[in-house]
Formats: C-alpha cells, sequence, structure tokens
C-alpha cells in the first residue's frame, strides 16, 4: 500500500506490516530501507505515480538489516547499480539477515498473539523467507550526513539491533525512526509508539537508552518500520515508549 508525501518529500510504502520509505529530493530520490523480496514490485508502482524511472534513485539506506527490511536491498545494487549503506556495526547482519541477536523466544508470542501469526505468514507471502543478503555495503557512521538525496543525518539507536540507526531530516522535520522504536509492534499486535519485542530486538534496556538520542531532535513527524506516522512530535513518541516498556 503506497501512501505518497507521508511527511514532506517522503513516500511510505507499506508491505506486510513493514514500512518502507521513498525521499524524494528535486529529481533523485533515497530509497530507506526496502522491505520484502516482492516489495520491488511497489517500488516500480511508486515510480510510475510518481513520473520517475529506476534511474531517479541514487542510493539505498538501511537503518538496519533484519529480513523484513532488508528485501530488494541486494537486487538494488546489483541491477540499479546503487550504492546501499548500513552502520559498520551492522554489517554482519547485511550478509545474514535472518542472523541476528534477540533476547527471546519467538514461540511464546506464536502461542499468545494471534497478530504475530497473521504479520509473519503476511511477510512470508511477501517472500521474506528468501530474502538476500549483501555482498557489497558502503559504511556510514553516527552524526554523518549522508551524502544522498534529502541528505539524511545519521543518529545511532543500538539496542534493536547492535547497529540500529535512525535518520533525521532536519530541514524537514522528520525522523525516520526504523525500528528504534514503532507505532504498531508485529510481535503483540499492540498500537502506540514503543520499541520492539524481545523476540527482535538484542537489547530492550539498550533500546530504550536509546530513546534519549532521539528525544533531543526536532522532529515534527516520526515516521517507523511498523505502524502508522506519528505527527505529536518525537518527544511525545519517546514519552509513549519508556512508559510502554519491554515486552
Amino acid at each position: 500500500m503506497i501512501h505518497a508525501a507521508a511527511a514532506e518529500g517522503v513516500h511510505r510504502v507499506e508491505d506486510a506490516y513493514t514500512n518502507w520509505y521513498v525521499i524524494e529530493d528535486g529529481g533523485a530520490l533515497t530509497v530507506v530501507d526496502t522491505g520484502h523480496p516482492r516489495s520491488w514490485r511497489s517500488l516500480q508502482e511508486l515510480l510510475q505515480r510518481l513520473g520517475r524511472d529506476a534511474g531517479s534513485i541514487e542510493a539505498v539506506v538501511l537503518t538496519h538489516a533484519h529480513f523484513d527490511h532488508m528485501g530488494f536491498a541486494e537486487r538494488a545494487r546489483k541491477e540499479l547499480g546503487v550504492p546501499v549503506y548500513a552502520h559498520e556495526r551492522e554489517l554482519p547482519v547485511t550478509k545474514h539477515p535472518w542472523r541476528y541477536d534477540h533476547e527471546r523466544s519467538r514461540i511464546p508470542y506464536m502461542l499468545r498473539h494471534p497478530g504475530f501469526d497473521r504479520a509473519f505468514f503476511a511477510m512470508a507471502a511477501m517472500g521474506a523467507l528468501w530474502v538476500k543478503g549483501l555482498s557489497q555495503t558502503l559504511v556510514y557512521s553516527d552524526g554523518q550526513e549522508l551524502d544522498v538525496p534529502g541528505r539524511p543525518r545519521v543518529v545511532f539507536t543500538p539496542g534493536h539491533t547492535y547497529g540500529h540507526c535512525a535518520l533525521f531530516l532536519a530541514d524537514r522535520g522528520v525522523l525516520l525512526a526504523g525500528d528504534a522504536l514503532v507505532t504498531y509492534n508485529p510481535y503483540r499486535g499492540s498500537s502506540g509508539p514503543q520499541i520492539v519485542s524481545g523476540a527482535a530486538t538484542a537489547d530492550s534496556a539498550q533500546a530504550l537508552a536509546s530513546l534519549d538520542s532521539l528525544a533531543a531532535l526536532d522532529a515534527h513527524v516520526v515516521l517507523t518500520g511498523h505502524g502508522e506516522p506519528w505527527t505529536r512530535g518525537i518527544a511525545a513518541a519517546v514519552e509513549h515508549a519508556r512508559a510502554a516498556g519491554p515486552s
């Protein structure tokens, strides 16, 4: 499902409970995260809607490399010839998107939360079980302003993964939070700002601590890896996520 102009110059695509984004800057585009393998079709649909072609895409930037955010990253790198960026500490996961540390087993969530089963099967139908890792990745670092369309600033937010980062569009007041916090938790089927459950988070205590780095930003719109956009400012989102705590 395509949501054009979810924020100023940022388009949201939601495929099987997972969001990915396209930043528009003049005639050039940056893709942030890449959903599932079959999200490639959604990319073509969005380009057509925008009146652009694939040549407008200059980069792919990953907030993190879990299987549900890596969908067409390698395909874009190979077929479109665009660089794919991630944090240095995320490189092991970019190579193997299904191999990542998490605090808790997925099984209790499968048994207790029907929403998790719905999300997982929807992701599988979008090809998530066969996602490919990256063979080449360009590394970014905390605080770096990336030389890609939109010029997002990297905000290091470890916890969900050890190399997780959010991306801040300072001139637009827009934060692409990735899974540093979300407004829908697929593991519990719960809505509202929160960190992702321990079944997919490496260190929940660290994830909560990383919210400090986000709270200080002047971001009015928060776009997350799962769930609807949050338009009440990052400080309020962080407050809600802290109150919700780990799960």
